[in-house]
């Protein structure tokens, strides 16, 4: 059977330009190989939405398009992505083929005619007569269910280790489906161990859900995940056939620095075995561009003519110090990158550390205070305290025509040295 396998559309209001040109451009080339059906494998939408959103109208339109090439099966995602009951409303399309919501545990089969058939509990305990395909679907899980039963600090362990014995009890079925020549199935959404994320960061930890030793336990030929947006996959060959492990990764690039390509991938799954062929769609190009301080201009010229930011949305990156933040020629860099589709810059400012002299608030005189400031950064108070002093005896004007007269008289001496070498409370005045 010839499957087109999709997932992590992220329908929603800043990103439906991406999803919705990448997604329709999947579903003609999928249309155009005559698939025989097709996956959602969850994150259809990237937020809740309401039904008269752009966004809603548009993936509404395009399931539509796509059920009327083949059978569609949409698996429930994250929750935060996917709110419980956001794809109800797929089921009623009315399409040439049907749309089957798969919201719970369960085993689906795809009958002739295009029609699906779940199961009534869990799993089927025989393969239903005349099944073209057998889908094993196991959505989003709520830990916040199991943490409630066991415990927060249990939780992430024990939906590990229900997920594996599940995934080993569907095992009989697909087995006794294989015997008789029908494709089996598993669709799923969550972590793999050891996945690497689309920034390239390996997934490791004890909340993951799955391990791919768990995944081939089910004994499908084909197992169709979604929720990493980066395409990989895992292979073995053994007892249960050639089985093979996917993501097809999201359908589009939404996010600066995600690796690799984007797109659907093709399945091809027989009762002997599966393979998967990755399909590009036309997602944005994005360039990151990262300065370790504050941007050079000629170098950033240098990067434009190197890259090609025609068309791309591009980040522009930096580090600089809190004294330099107005340094940064914004307005040139963004003339500079005229001709990309999008410009965002971020800059990260490291903030001036000053020392705090604890306990300097209750000291009753400034001059106090003085010394104790000039104590913790170990210099010499007696400067500030002229100054200071000054201040307090003199007029401005006074003060004024002493700085002039004492500059005048060591200008030529001034000249070779280093100002605060020489004259330190000649500085303090004029700071003061």
């Amino acid at each position: 059977m010839r499957i087109a396998h999709f997932s992590d559309l992220h329908y929603g209001v800043a990103t439906l330009e991406e999803a919705d040109r990448c997604f329709g451009a999947a579903i003609d080339r999928a249309i155009a190989e005559g698939v025989e059906a097709a996956v959602l494998s969850g994150d259809a939408t990237d937020h809740g939405l309401d039904l008269h959103e752009p966004a809603t109208r548009r993936l509404c339109a395009q399931v539509r398009r796509l059920a009327d090439h083949c059978p569609v099966l949409m698996l429930q995602g994250t929750f935060s992505h996917e709110p419980p009951g956001t794809l109800a409303v797929f089921g009623l399309l009315g399409a040439r083929h049907s749309v089957h919501v798969a919201e719970r545990i369960e085993q689906v089969a795809l009958m002739a005619g295009g029609r699906w058939l779940p199961s009534g509990g869990w799993r089927f305990d025989a393969v239903p007569s005349g099944a073209r395909a057998l889908f094993t679907c196991v959505p989003t899980i709520n830990k916040a269910v199991v943490a409630a039963s066991v415990g927060a600090t249990e939780a992430s362990e024990a939906v590990g280790e229900q997920l594996a014995l599940l995934l080993r009890g569907f095992a009989p079925t697909n087995r006794r489906a294989r015997v008789q020549g029908v494709p089996t199935i598993a669709v799923s959404h969550g972590t793999v161990f050891g996945s690497l994320s689309e920034h390239g960061v390996p997934m490791a930890g004890f909340d993951h859900e799955f391990s791919t030793g768990v995944l081939f336990s089910a004994e499908t030929q084909a197992v169709m995940l979604g929720h990493i947006h980066r395409h990989q996959l895992w292979e073995q060959d053994g007892a249960a056939g050639r089985q093979c492990i996917a993501y097809a990764g999201s359908i589009g690039r939404f996010h600066y620095g995600e690796q690799g390509d984007k797109g659907f991938l093709l399945w091809e799954v027989m009762p002997e075995g599966a393979r998967c062929e990755l399909v590009p769609t036309p997602a944005r190009r994005t360039i990151d561009i990262v300065f370790e301080g504050r941007p050079d201009l000629d170098a950033l010229r240098e990067a434009i003519d190197r890259h090609g930011v025609d068309g791309s949305h591009v980040r522009v990156r930096w580090t600089v110090a809190d004294e330099d933040r107005h340094a940064v020629d914004r307005a040139t860099i963004v003339r500079l990158l005229a001709g990309a589709a999008q410009v965002k810059l971020e800059g990260r400012i490291v903030p001036l550390v000053r020392a705090r002299a604890p306990g300097i608030s209750q000291l009753a005189s400034l001059a106090e205070k003085v010394r104790e400031w000039a104590r913790l950064v170990e210099v010499d108070a007696a400067c500030v305290l002229e100054c200071l002093e000054s201040m307090q005896q003199a007029t401005p004007a006074e003060i004024a025509e002493r700085l002039l007269a004492r500059r005048g008289s060591s200008e030529e001496a001034m000249a070779e040295e280093d100002l605060f070498e020489h004259e330190p409370c000649v500085v303090a005045e004029m700071v003061a």
